[in-house]
């Protein structure tokens, strides 16, 4: 059955098969938040991103293969309540963005800065910081040697526009140059995006609609 991105909290994951590796994507409540297991195809290793919520469903998931390293996009707690009970089950080294690192209760092993790389098995990601929705969010990119850019965005970019940023200018117009000058205008239309909540998009079906976004200042 073809990826659709489509999940629903208490629902079966989606898996997004590719060449050499497999994307599985959950729901977890009570926020609808988006948790991600990476699946290296040549060792089996494997990557969360975003151990957000209902740590049984998230250790379901991972299997008894274990997880090499969770990475959390940011700071909000949305994103790591589940973060404890999965490093404490499966001893994964933590991952984040520097700048948001001491606001994740659990210890991040590795902070992020921009362009730095996370490795698991014959796989790589690389870390984007973007700046507004928290100071310290991180995209990041698995760029598919036999394919399209794959783009986990967090809370930073989502289908209709970029993250909260809650009304205030000055964190809007950072958020926005990043989304733009990191994302869209390094990345091709094909990349396919995967966001912290609800459904996936495209760079590309995204792209035609920076200037509604900037007009509406949010």
């Amino acid at each position: 059955m073809a990826y659709s991105g489509v999940v629903k909290v208490g629902g079966a994951p989606d898996v997004h098969e590719l060449a050499d590796m497999m994307i599985s994507k959950v729901a977890v409540g009570p926020m609808d938040n988006n948790a991600y297991l990476l699946r290296c195809r040549a060792t089996g290793e494997q990557l969360m991103i975003d151990a957000a919520n209902e740590p049984d469903t998230l250790l379901r998931l991972i299997g008894d293969d274990g997880v090499t390293g969770v990475v959390t996009t940011h700071q909000h707690q949305d994103h790591w309540q589940a973060l404890d009970t999965v490093v404490q089950a499966t001893d994964a080294r933590t991952y984040a963005g520097s700048r948001d690192a001491e606001g994740i209760p659990v210890p991040t092993d590795v902070p992020l800065a921009d362009g730095d790389t996370v490795r698991f098995g014959a796989a790589q990601l690389t870390a984007v910081h973007l700046a507004g929705h928290t100071p310290g969010s991180i995209a990041l990119v698995y760029d598919d040697p036999h394919g399209h850019p794959h783009l986990f965005t967090g809370d930073c970019l989502f289908p209709g526009g970029i993250g909260n940023t809650w009304g205030d200018a000055s964190r809007f117009a950072s958020l926005l140059h990043d989304v733009e000058a990191k994302l869209f205008a390094a990345l091709p239309d094909e990349t396919w995006v995967y966001p912290g909540h609800g459904s996936d998009t495209t760079l590309g079906n995204e792209r035609p609609h920076i200037q509604e976004w900037r007009e509406r200042g949010w």
